[in-house]
């Protein structure tokens, strides 16, 4: 796999058999539906799972010779981030920031095709709902933003690239076990305005060494493989149900845009490692027992590694409000929002001054009750 760095999902242009018009996904469905003259077309659906691959022998064999395709990305020059047009669109507004994206400013790219695809189930209408009321629960916003910020022709329906990796793990460590005991120590008390020495009860612990080893076996560690959103956005929409992944088709990208794959193979395990290493540690803690833990030392192996390149569905928007770019993310699957908004100044300083106008009334009455 030359450039991994380069990758990036491809659209294919599909043909209605009846009116010649784009067919594109429908969320929610398993079919192409042409937008003109309403032509259903359905994608056969396999029972076969997206292939896990073995990670040390696709490492040693085909890091450098996997099936790659040529697509084109556009550049977006504020942000950085490239993604896919539909076809036959020539300009469109950058899903991450909102700047204008050119298509002539285009380059083509070598991608790696993934393995599995979670399609969307929800469509553009009711993620614009989703969004709307997002907004309306909104403390403190401007009272201007829902008509600011809800614009149809903004929200876009992205893939983003992410890995998941399975291992099985073996945990070797030393640490120590700590158990609570009561100790009655003389400690001057006051009783009655006077100081006097009475026993009191504290709490102590005693440490024992302990060692030991503990096996963990991890199903889809999810890293995502995209950089023009920080990791912590997109994980905030999480958890999408992985179990209903479907063997890569290109159909399920028809009518969406794809993001472009950025974090390769290797550097996604350091990733899943770090996040197997938090729950390494739990279940090392459990081990040791007791009421406190200490681990001294913690050495992981990790073995019969595997992975995925899947596709995970989002709606996305950015608005921009008083020269600030705001972004906002759906998730595809379940309607989870996440979002970034302005806070209105004037409303927060009402806030101030009604307080202040409580807790002043509150002290006139007190005073006048004295």
């Amino acid at each position: 796999m030359s450039a991994p760095e380069t990758a990036q999902l491809v659209f294919k242009e599909l043909k209605c058999t009846n009116c010649g018009a784009l067919l594109v996904f429908k969320p929610g469905t398993n079919s192409l539906v042409c937008e003109y003259c309403g032509v259903n077309n359905e994608i056969p659906v396999t029972a076969q799972a997206p292939e896990e691959i073995d990670y040390d022998a696709f490492i040693r064999d085909c890091y450098d010779t996997e099936d790659m395709q040529t697509v084109v990305l556009a550049h977006c020059e504020s942000c950085g981030a490239e993604t896919t047009l539909p076809p036959n669109v020539t300009a469109s507004d950058c899903p991450f920031c909102g700047s204008n994206l050119v298509v002539k400013g285009a380059t083509t790219s070598q991608i790696v095709k993934p393995k599995g695809v979670l399609p969307f189930k929800i469509d553009r209408n009711n993620a614009l709902q989703l969004f709307n009321n997002w907004l309306r629960s909104l403390w403190f916003a401007p009272n201007n933003l829902v008509r600011f910020a809800m614009q149809e022709e903004k929200l876009i329906g992205i893939y983003i690239p992410y890995w998941t990796y399975d291992s099985q793990t073996n945990s070797r460590y030393t640490g120590m076990r700590g158990i609570n005991y009561t100790e009655y120590v003389m400690q001057p008390v006051m009783e009655n305005g006077k100081t006097t020495l009475r026993q009191v009860p504290v709490t102590k612990i005693r440490w024992t060494p302990v060692s030991g080893a503990v096996n963990v076996a991890f199903d889809d560690i999810l890293v995502v493989a995209c950089t023009s959103l920080p990791n912590g956005y997109v994980e905030s929409l999480e958890p999408f149900d992985l179990q209903n992944l479907l063997p890569f088709d290109e159909k399920y990208l028809s009518g969406f845009r794809a993001e472009r794959y950025q974090v390769d193979v290797k550097s996604g395990l350091l990733t899943a490692k770090q996040k197997m290493d938090v729950a390494i540690r739990r279940s090392v803690c459990a081990q040791i027992g007791g009421d406190h833990q200490q681990i001294n030392t913690l050495h992981s192996e990790f073995y019969s590694i595997t992975f995925k390149h899947i596709l995970l569905p989002i709606w996305i928007s950015s608005y921009r409000y008083r020269n600030k770019v705001y972004r906002f993310v759906i998730n595809g699957r379940t309607g989870t929002v996440k979002g970034e908004r302005p806070v209105s100044a004037v409303k927060v300083i009402l806030l101030i001054l009604l307080i202040a106008a409580i807790i002043a009334i509150i002290a006139v009455a007190s005073g006048a009750n004295k």
